[in-house]
Formats: structure tokens, C-alpha cells, sequence
């Protein structure tokens, strides 16, 4: 009973899960495409043999057509769009984030429909690198400023040093005082189409006060120099005296 119960549940399953793609609310077969703003992006369909008839439709709106050996493109996508009538391929210039969607290319030539995402982004600014001292430890943070709100969940952070916890992506890294610090650091960040690097000097994120090993090393040097001439100046003072009282003596 059980497993004909499961059996008569699948159909019904399978039928929302059609349902669902039928109407664009899941897009799991589609190929993800990636574009920025003001540029161009192709979809390539790779076709065999030429096509006779083209129809490129975003959603359920149509794109750009080729039939009867003519190509049209319609609004918003006039004076934008190039079909190549020989593989199918659509490209899109001066891209606008309102661009961005589902497309889908059908042809009597291609058994079934050709399916894309299309992901409009802006262009990617560099990463801003700051620091800070916190429990002993210099916290550096790399993150792209606010006003970059285009899919910031494609952004992914990485880092460039000598060290082990350059190793881990993230947003954050954490220098200990009594580590051997590198002298600079990177930040790339990064999504489908593009990367940026930023860096800093982690000397930069020490005050005058704390930690710098060659800070240290030059004042320690230099006390001692300075402690020892004293005491010469200080023995020949003592030796001069001694002489001028031996003087007088006699």
C-alpha cells in the first residue's frame, strides 16, 4: 500500500514541478549568462545546420524574430539586438539592468526550447581595505562599499599573503601582534565577469605607540649608544677632576 500510495504521489509532483517551469518560477534548466551594464552579452546557441525561423522571447515577450528570410527586433530590444540567422546566436548591446530575466529560443530546426538566464550587473568597484586594533590583534576588513547593490551575493572575497589565514575567503582576517606580519596584503574581489584587487600596509594599522619591531630595534639601539657615550663623557669628567685635585695637591 505504501508504495503504491508513494507511486500515485509522484505524478502529482511531477505535474507542479512542470507547471512551475511551464510558467518561469523556476529556471533550474536554464544556462546562466552574465552581463554588465552599457556592454554586450551573447547567447550562444551553437546551432549545426542554419535555421530557417528564429523566435528569441524574454518571458513571454518577444525579442527578436528571424522568418522569411527577414530579421525584426521589438521594442525595448530595437536597435539593440543582432540575430545571426546561421547559428541562432542573439547578442544584446548597451545592456540595462531591466534586461535581465529569462530568454528563450525556439527554432523548428532544435528539438525543444533553449533556455537562459541572463544576470545584469553593474561594473564592479574596488574593494576598500581598513584596519583596526582589537584584543591584541590587527583586524583588517575588506568589503565593497554600500552604494554597490548589484547581486552583492555573486561578490566573492579572496586574499594574498604569505601567511596561512590568507588561505580562507572572507571578508575578514585577523594579524596577531607577535606574528611575523607580511608588509603588504590583498583583496580581490570578484564575481562571474570581473575582479578587483585593493591593498594595505599593515604597518599602516599600528599607532605610533604599538607594535613595530623596527621602531623597537632603532630605539633600543639607539638608548644604548646614547647610555654609553654618558658614561664615557661621564668617566672622563670623573678622570678630569681627579687630575685637577692631584694638581693642587702638589
Amino acid at each position: 500500500m505504501a508504495a503504491g500510495s508513494d507511486a500515485g504521489r509522484a505524478p502529482g509532483v511531477l505535474g507542479a514541478v512542470c507547471l512551475l517551469l511551464r510558467f518561469g518560477f523556476i529556471s533550474c534548466g536554464s544556462q546562466r549568462v552574465y552581463g554588465i551594464v552599457h556592454e554586450k552579452v551573447t547567447f550562444n546557441i551553437a546551432s549545426n545546420e542554419p535555421l530557417k525561423e528564429i523566435l528569441w522571447k524574454k518571458q513571454k515577450d518577444k525579442v527578436a524574430e528571424w522568418e522569411n528570410s527577414e530579421g525584426r527586433a521589438f521594442s525595448p530590444f530595437k536597435n539593440r539586438t543582432y540575430l545571426d540567422p546561421v547559428s541562432g546566436d542573439l547578442t544584446i548591446f548597451n545592456l540595462t539592468s531591466s534586461d535581465e530575466g529569462k530568454y528563450e529560443m525556439e527554432s523548428p530546426n532544435i528539438t525543444g526550447t533553449k533556455t537562459f538566464f541572463l544576470y545584469v550587473l553593474e561594473h564592479l568597484p574596488s574593494p576598500r581595505l581598513t584596519c583596526a586594533l582589537t584584543n591584541g590583534s590587527i583586524e583588517v576588513l575588506c568589503r565593497i562599499l554600500e552604494h554597490y547593490k548589484s547581486h552583492r551575493e555573486l561578490t566573492e572575497y579572496s586574499w594574498d599573503c604569505p601567511m596561512e589565514q590568507c588561505k580562507h575567503n572572507s571578508t575578514k582576517m585577523y594579524f596577531k601582534l607577535d606574528d611575523e606580519l607580511p608588509q603588504t596584503i590583498q583583496c580581490t574581489a570578484s564575481n562571474p565577469l570581473v575582479n578587483k584587487t585593493s591593498s594595505i600596509v599593515l604597518e599602516t594599522c599600528v599607532p605610533n605607540s604599538g607594535h613595530s619591531r623596527n621602531r623597537y630595534v632603532f630605539i633600543a639601539v639607539l638608548s644604548g649608544v646614547i647610555t654609553i657615550i654618558a658614561c664615557i663623557v661621564l668617566y672622563m669628567c670623573g678622570i678630569l677632576k681627579c687630575d685637577r685635585k692631584t694638581d693642587r695637591n702638589k
